[in-house]
């Protein structure tokens, strides 16, 4: 109990200490929201900087601390403001999106993103741990080669060509799927596909190593000796152990996957989260892009936690103590 408060606690701790970093670094950034419209008087811009509450110091009253009002100089700046917003679970308006809100925006995205990252997370596992064990069970043979030139392959080629390449081919050139929008299930399979591929050659590195070294253990030998063979040594007693960083790496691969990938939405033109989030780096809209990056983090940290959890259960002595 004692370890899963002190786990709990560092994780909220990290939480906070990204979400001040990102704050402090964003607004750092040259530039504001308003810059890029320059039809928007002077006057106009001030107020709706007071409005969104921009005019505000950044992280610290330095006035209000000079004249001794320490509580006034933490409390009344953006990051406090923001921070009270968050507590409430608000994210706040998105200061481009002048009808919507952050809520709203990244509702809507991680509806996308999570349908297909999860359904690219389900193929890179699948087709990973399958390529790995093959790979394993054939070391030093043709299948082997194979494989392993198709991995390097697949972790060599860029996600935006290996999307162009399917969308090329299988969208315009063939015509079975659709190469952009969103609504329909033929929308998901492109993206899907082409978004788990790479983490599927990166699985199964992990799951040939891990199941090499499984197959060299003596536990494994005395099976074959009894006279176990081929998939039921696999099964048996290579799988479990094989699965354990294949379980470690699910953690941020499984975030970046769900919280969406910008490439593979630009290129089949997904809502997704990945393309919030640069159009409101671009745009300087601060709250959309501190709700991205604080919705990625929470997932990142969550999953994380997760997977260890996972890999404790499949081989204990990974537990932390």
């Amino acid at each position: 109990m004692r370890g899963l408060v002190r786990r709990v606690a560092g994780l909220v701790l990290t939480w906070c200490a990204i979400a001040v970093a990102s704050f402090a670094l964003l607004h750092a950034a040259p530039g504001g929201p308003f810059d890029r419209d320059k039809s928007v008087p002077p006057e106009v811009e001030r107020a709706l900087e007071r409005y969104y509450g921009l005019a505000l110091p950044v992280l610290l009253d330095t006035e209000a601390l000079r004249q001794g009002a320490v509580v006034r100089a933490c409390t009344h700046t953006q990051l406090a403001r923001w921070f009270g917003a968050l507590l409430r679970g608000d994210l706040g308006p998105s200061l481009k999106h002048r009808d919507l809100t952050v809520n709203e925006l990244l509702g809507a995205g991680i509806v996308v993103s999570a349908t297909v990252g999860l359904l690219a997370l389900e193929l890179a596992v699948l087709l990973g741990v399958g390529m790995g064990l093959l790979s394993a069970a054939r070391a030093g043979g043709a299948l082997d080669r194979v494989l392993g030139a198709v991995v390097a392959l697949l972790l060599a080629v860029p996600a935006f060509l290996l999307g162009a390449l399917a969308s090329s081919v299988f969208g315009l050139g063939l015509g079975w799927f659709p190469v952009a929008g969103w609504g329909r299930a033929a929308h998901v399979v492109l993206p899907a596909v082409t978004l788990g591929l790479p983490y599927a050659a990166v699985i199964a590195r992990l799951t040939r190593a891990a199941a090499l070294e499984a197959l060299s253990e003596p536990y494994v030998r005395t099976a074959r000796a009894k006279g176990l063979r081929g998939a039921a040594v696999v099964l048996r007693h290579v799988l479990r152990p094989a699965l354990v960083p294949v379980v470690q790496y699910l953690g941020p691969a499984a975030a970046g996957l769900v919280t969406g990938s910008v490439a593979i939405e630009a290129i089949f033109n997904l809502p997704g989260i990945g393309v919030h989030f640069v159009a409101g780096a671009l745009d300087r809209d601060y709250p959309l892009v501190m709700g991205t990056v604080l919705l990625y983090a929470t997932v990142l940290l969550v999953l994380n936690a997760l997977a260890d959890l996972a890999a404790s259960v499949l081989d204990p002595r990974s537990a932390v103590r």
